[in-house]
């Protein structure tokens, strides 16, 4: 049986996923590291992700060391993660990822990057192989349930492509883990979504003293 397409993301009280965006090479590089726009965004993307930051499962999977908390968060983070079999992503998003993971990618399964791009398999320590896929979104969606087997599919981001695959009728679920950090202005994660198409049911509301996890499914209204 095939398993279930998600995605699951931090957002602020006001509803950005990530802030305003600046060109990925101006935040991994030396230079930019002294431009104020990127402290900035980087101190906003750090209040927003800060949940994350001191979990166990985090630490263990990027290799920071032994330690860590555990609890609902920990829990929340470590069944994201086991629960998927492939994850799908837009070109910018791998493309700051692939300056900022570490050589161990924190996949450890198939990605398939959604890119005009023509680009060969690119095999990482760990498992994580990153595939380039330069049909449409629904072709990338079949690979990546083709890898996944009976396990779930994960929309891993941006925000723009997760939106096209809202807005596809493709998303069966998703969690916010709803940070209480206010952006003012960023990337909106519903920003042009279809609202006449899309209903949500709710399917369970967690509390941990950082975050409010909210999970829903997706059905066609």
């Amino acid at each position: 049986m095939a398993g279930k397409v998600f995605f699951s993301v931090t957002m602020s009280l006001d509803g950005f996923m990530a802030p305003e965006a600046v060109p990925v090479e101006e935040v991994f590089s030396p230079d930019g590291q002294n431009d104020p726009r990127v402290q900035r965004w980087l101190t906003k993307w750090s209040e927003l992700q800060a949940w994350v930051f001191p979990l166990r499962f985090f630490r263990e999977n990027l290799k920071l060391g032994e330690g860590g908390e555990e609890g609902l968060d920990n829990d929340i983070a470590r069944a994201t993660h086991e629960r998927t079999g492939a994850s799908v992503m837009g070109k910018r998003m791998f493309d700051a990822g692939e300056l900022a993971w570490p050589e161990e990618a924190p996949f450890h399964t198939p990605v398939f990057v959604v890119t005009h791009t023509k680009r060969d398999p690119w095999k990482r320590p760990g498992g994580t192989t990153f595939n380039f896929v330069n049909d449409d979104i629904e072709a990338a969606l079949d690979q990546a349930r083709e890898a996944a087997g009976d396990r779930d599919v994960r929309i891993a981001g941006g925000g723009a492509t997760i939106l096209e695959y809202v807005n596809a009728g493709l998303i069966d679920e998703f969690s916010i883990a709803l940070s209480p950090v206010l952006f003012g202005s960023g990337i909106r994660l519903f920003e042009g979504v279809d609202a006449d198409r899309v209903a949500l049911e709710p399917v369970r509301a967690e509390h941990s003293p950082r975050v409010t996890h909210l999970t829903y499914a997706v059905r066609e209204r």
